[in-house]
């Protein structure tokens, strides 16, 4: 007869086995959900700031960002419920890897179309790089941080995760991500109107001009 070691039969021996790497890992979850949200902050801040509209490539690197962050979500509550395993790491970093290659994909596309010599590029330029340049080069680090990270995610795991600060931190960082997905999808509604198209080269909050609120500024596609 096989007899179930002690941490097989309650399950909760191994609840500290991550020790304080555990925690860090927690931490680094909690870091990609603030962080990405917080990348999102500055473009929007850019757009009502200085007016300078999204096109259609900088609103889908948006939402890649916003899918590396609720990759870190995905992690962070299932510390919430007093320990993480290997499989809880696996499926969070993995959504996070999925949208940082998707935006940096992005990224590299509008990268690549503003490249030759001479080109002024999309938007204005922040510390000598434009908005698209600064995510390509965030995606990348994301994911060889993630690709490091991984390889310490199994002996890292099953760590209790305290209460307090872990929980409110995690809570109040969720709740900024879940808060700034619907300032965006509004700025978004805004910026389309009632078109199914995002123009290129956006001009105006398309809303305003289809509701008569404002006239003239908006280049409308061809189509519409």
């Amino acid at each position: 007869m096989v007899t179930a070691t002690p941490a097989e039969s309650t399950g909760t021996e191994a609840d500290d086995g991550g020790g304080i790497l555990g925690q860090l890992q927690y931490w680094l979850a909690v870091v990609f959900i603030i962080g990405w949200t917080g990348v999102v902050c500055g473009g929007l801040g850019v757009q009502f700031i200085t007016w300078d509209y999204p096109c259609p490539l900088c609103m889908i690197q948006r939402y890649f960002m916003f899918l590396a962050a609720i990759g870190g979500v995905y992690i962070v509550r299932k510390g919430m419920t007093g320990s993480i395993a290997p499989r809880d790491y696996a499926v969070g970093w993995g959504l996070a890897i999925v949208g940082c290659f998707g935006g940096g994909f992005a990224a590299w596309r509008q990268t690549m179309l503003h490249i030759l010599p001479g080109d002024p590029g999309y938007g204005g330029a922040v510390l000598g790089l434009h908005l698209y340049v600064w995510a390509l080069i965030l995606f990348v680090a994301a994911i060889t941080t993630i690709g490091v990270v991984l390889v310490f995610s199994y002996p890292t795991a099953h760590t209790k995760i305290p209460d307090t600060p872990h929980h409110l931190i995690g809570k109040l960082a969720i709740g900024f991500c879940a808060l700034i997905i619907v300032v965006n999808l509004v700025a978004v509604f805004f910026l389309e109107g009632f078109h199914w198209v995002l123009p290129d080269d956006p001009a105006c909050y398309r809303l305003l001009h289809d509701l008569g609120i404002l006239d003239g500024g908006c280049v409308l596609p061809k189509d519409h």
